[in-house]
């Protein structure tokens, strides 16, 4: 019987030992592939770091470490793609400079010289007067760059706030009118306005005059000695619509698409056309729940159609 109970403690402890072992080897075979997946772990973040690219979304493991890879690659999408936004907001501030410093340096320079000129003795009085309005149309000139280039960077950094005002259409586009009425003259372009006026528009009466002032001003520009600028305005229930039809040189072909991007240029630009006043009055309009559209031929006009929906939106 002793020998019975020693046979039998002999087995329960080779049990045990074989237990015992098995866990061992279990918790060896885990341990290593978890080191071998911390491994692969190390070595797919050092290879982001390296190339700065995202290994293949179909490579990733399985299980918890492949979980954690899965977030690691989210995560590292999003600022993959935060730093090529970052990349293209370097770059578009350093070409906007650069069209910038370019814009104002032509103004100085012929500034410069006609201070330059007018310190010359014995300067005739009819010369002299010329000099000053030269300056002066300069300095108009930076000055309208200026401000509209600050209305463009708030607008980017979301500061413009803009207001909902009733307001008469046909008022507000004789205020947009007025500053252009003595160019119109000296052109001899006629200027016909055809708004009712009882029209009322919901907008912010500021800044929707600032955008139909770069309209016409850009129509005028274009439009040749004799010509004419014809404003429409109506309402219907679901939109209030303007128009500014020219008959003056037209937008070729080419251009159309691009003529409200900023600091474009197109073959029929004026030479002291800068490229922000209609991109400004795009932006300004949408931001209103409205829509701006051109139509245009070449030697036969262009027009500007504006429509801003009843239920505006600011």
């Amino acid at each position: 019987m002793a020998l019975e109970e020693v046979d039998e403690v002999e087995f329960i402890t080779i049990i045990l030992a074989a237990v015992i072992a098995a866990q061992w080897i279990i918790f060896l075979i885990v341990k290593h592939r978890r080191e071998r997946e911390l491994d692969r772990l190390t070595e797919y973040l050092m290879r982001v770091q390296d190339s700065l690219s995202l290994p293949s979304f179909d490579s990733l493991g399985e299980g918890k470490f492949g979980v954690l890879e899965s977030e690691l690659y989210k995560l590292l999408t999003q600022m993959s793609q935060q730093t090529g936004i970052s990349r293209k907001e370097k770059e578009y501030l350093s070409k906007m400079l650069s069209d910038i410093s370019h814009q104002i340096k032509t103004p100085l320079t012929s500034m410069g010289i006609m201070v330059d000129l007018l310190k010359s003795p014995g300067l005739p009085e009819e010369k002299r007067i010329l000099y000053a309005g030269n300056i002066e149309r300069q300095m108009d000139r930076m000055t309208w760059l200026v401000r509209n280039l600050l209305t463009l960077s708030r607008l980017d950094a979301d500061m413009l706030h803009l207001k909902k005002e009733q307001v008469n259409l046909k008022s507000m586009i004789t205020r947009a009118l007025e500053p252009f009425e003595i160019m119109a003259e000296v052109k001899e372009i006629q200027l016909e306005v055809k708004v009712d006026k009882d029209i009322q528009l919901v907008c912010d009466e500021q800044w929707t005059t600032e955008a139909l002032s770069n309209i016409i001003k850009n129509s005028l520009e274009h439009t040749d000695s004799g010509g004419c600028l014809e404003i429409r305005g109506e309402k219907n229930n679901f939109s209030t619509n303007i128009s500014f039809k020219d008959n003056g040189s037209g937008i070729a072909p080419e251009d159309l698409g691009h003529i409200f991007e900023r600091f474009y240029k197109g073959k029929n630009s004026s030479e002291n056309s800068v490229g922000i006043g209609l991109a400004l009055s795009r932006q300004l309009i949408m931001l209103q729940n409205g829509i701006i559209n051109v139509a245009s031929e070449l030697n036969k006009g262009t027009e500007f159609c504006i429509k801003m929906y009843s239920d505006v939106i600011i």
